[in-house]
């Protein structure tokens, strides 16, 4: 019996260091062979082979809870049995898999599921193009839509924005591109653009917008469009106010400019509603969507109000706009949802998720802050070395407080409390008490060192921010409450093992 354990651990030993070899060999081609442009493979040097809900198994044999989910993409997590049963039955019938624009029983399905779940005041009037198979594809679409309606060029997007990687999409998330995008400030409370934060930053952002429409000197002619996000994803995990969502409703009503809503990855229970805008109560004139809208595959959609229907045939196609798998993933996944109720269950658990990592906030000096909305969540990593309102050269934070102004607000020598154009951008968050002391500077080394202690620990997140500073949690609907522990704890050891290496343990206070 001793000799048979023996040869027994030996061959798991001979096994594992198989599976390691292959996993090696596998990285090792990837990098010689494919672009450098590639992103997460970098920061995340697993090889998958098998995943069921939270869980991947990589090449070799470790084992991860995934809180990616294919960057939002995965509502139901991986290889969900409604999605797969939904595969198999389209597989099993012998329909075609890709039919251009044709009708067929199976689009038939996902566009009368998709529209028991839209809005209320856009269902009733609402027409669908389906676009090449990426969330970009969909935003130039509302782009090329918008501007045939309006007979306008411009578009207005938001600093912060993440819309794709192709050339408008680009241009509207602050790269270049052939589309003229004017930037607005978008409100958050931590980092707020006015140096004020809260009610009285997102009152001034949209003000400003006001200010830019209606000014004729402004030098933004009036634009065929806005596109906004109801949370930045990209941008760092964070969600506009109600209140700011519905002013930008009033204030593109008023002047006759299409809204768009990109829910490509905030749609589909994502956020603690089905639609993110379904917070604020406000019914877009064009909704972007793809990512979980496909159940997992690639599928993207625009969603718009009918008056604006002006195509003419032939004016927006692609070959890959039938694709009948990622319609009926769709169809399951969008009905699964709907029916289980998630969106209410991502609200409820997203709520005490958000609350625990307060914790972390409160114990480490570097976590900045924790926000998020559902199960759509960030936690900020910040210098806890540098004090607030200081800058480390080279660091250009904005919304920083000069030394010897964090208490007093005093103004620069010439100019006013407001400073040039707006408030005094070194002024922390104001309070009925004054002024708040400016947050410290964002630190991206070290949210990718935990970032790469969360892989350690068996834990995958991803990273996003203006300077990428920011963790990401992105968990499918299904998560358990047992699994939304275990995530947890592996993080909050990733930030104590990080915070112990760099002697920042300690309360911000």
């Amino acid at each position: 019996m001793a000799g048979k354990s023996v040869t027994d651990e030996s061959a798991a030993g001979a096994k594992r260091a198989a599976a390691s070899g292959a996993h090696e060999g596998i990285l090792r081609r990837q990098s010689a062979r494919e672009s450098s442009a590639r992103t997460y493979a970098r920061a995340l040097p697993i090889v998958p082979v098998r995943a069921r809900g939270l869980t991947i198994e990589g090449a070799d044999g470790r084992r991860y809870l995934d809180c990616l989910s294919g960057a939002g993409t995965l509502a139901l997590g991986h290889n969900h049995p409604v999605v797969l049963e939904a595969i198999r039955k389209v597989l099993d019938s012998g329909a075609p898999l890709s039919v251009l624009d044709l009708a067929t029983p199976v689009k038939d399905a996902f566009i009368t599921e998709l529209f028991r779940t839209l809005p209320p005041g856009l269902a009733d009037r609402a027409r669908v193009q389906f676009c090449g198979p990426a969330g970009t594809d969909a935003v130039e679409a509302a782009f090329k839509l918008v501007r045939a309606a309006t007979g306008r060029t411009g578009i207005l997007a938001f600093t912060g924005a993440y819309h794709g990687m192709t050339s408008g999409a680009l241009a509207a998330s602050g790269g270049a591109g052939d589309v003229r995008v004017a930037r607005l400030p978008y409100p958050q409370d931590y980092r707020c653009p006015f140096g004020v934060g809260g009610p009285p930053g997102a009152e001034l952002s949209a003000r400003w917008t006001e200010s830019l429409l209606d000014d004729p000197k402004s030098g933004v002619p009036l634009p065929a469009g806005m596109i906004l996000e109801p949370v930045q994803g990209e941008g760092g995990v964070i969600p506009a106010p109600d209140d700011w969502m519905r002013r930008m409703r009033q204030i593109t009503a008023a002047r006759s400019i299409p809204l768009i809503a990109d829910e490509i990855q905030t749609g589909v229970g994502r956020t603690g509603a089905f639609w993110a805008v379904e917070h604020s109560g406000v019914t877009p004139d064009v909704m972007v969507l793809s990512k979980a809208t496909g159940g997992s595959l690639p599928l993207a959609v625009v969603v718009y109000r009918d008056d604006l229907d002006v195509w003419e045939p032939g004016a927006h196609a692609g070959t890959f706009r039938g694709n009948q798998l990622a319609m009926a993933a769709g169809t399951a996944t969008l009905a699964h949802v709907r029916e289980n109720a998630l969106a209410e269950r991502a609200a409820h658990l997203g709520a005490r998720m958000l609350a625990q990592l307060r914790d972390l906030q409160r114990e480490f000096a570097c976590v900045g802050e924790v926000r998020g909305r559902g199960l759509m969540i960030g936690v900020e990593l910040v210098d806890p070395e540098t004090e607030p309102g200081e800058r480390k050269t080279g660091q250009g934070d904005r919304g920083t407080v000069a030394p010897g102004q964090e208490e007093t607000g005093q103004e620069e020598p010439g100019g006013s409390e407001w400073g040039h154009g707006g408030p005094d951008v070194r002024l922390g968050r104001m309070t009925a008490a004054g002024p708040v002391r400016a947050p410290r500077p964002a630190a991206p080394d070290l949210a990718a060192a935990v970032q790469r202690e969360c892989l350690r620990r068996g834990l995958i997140v991803e990273l996003g921010g203006r300077h990428a500073g920011v963790v990401r949690l992105l968990p499918p609907l299904t998560i358990s409450d047992e699994q939304a522990a275990a995530v947890l704890d592996r993080l909050a050891d990733a930030v104590a093992a990080v915070a112990r290496h760099r002697g920042s343990h300690g309360g911000q206070h």
